[in-house]
């Protein structure tokens, strides 16, 4: 269940890269980019900042050649840079 407590049942969607239509241009986006994307405000599809709540779990999908090692190791980064954000009391959050 992702909804721990009945009254913290709000979702925020990221989605990383976030281009407009228009955009042709493709190129390639290392895992670093691509984790600090998810988590910036202006990749949010919710006009609600981040930074005045906290996280109790996140999902990243990635697709693509990616090597599992590495994601593991940005999402690790993310959560201990950005700890404050992120609840302790939820186990393996």
């Amino acid at each position: 269940n992702m909804v721990p407590f009945p009254r913290l049942h709000f979702f925020m969607v990221g989605f990383a890269p976030l281009t407009s239509r228009g955009a042709h241009s493709f190129r390639a986006v290392s895992v670093p980019e691509l984790t600090q994307q998810m988590f910036d405000p202006k990749n949010m599809m919710a006009a609600s900042d981040f930074r005045n709540g906290r996280y109790l779990t996140c999902s990243a999908i990635f697709r693509g050649r990616v090597a599992m090692k590495e994601v593991e190791d940005q999402m690790r980064n993310v959560q201990s840079k950005n700890s404050s954000y992120f609840v302790e009391w939820i186990p393996n959050n």
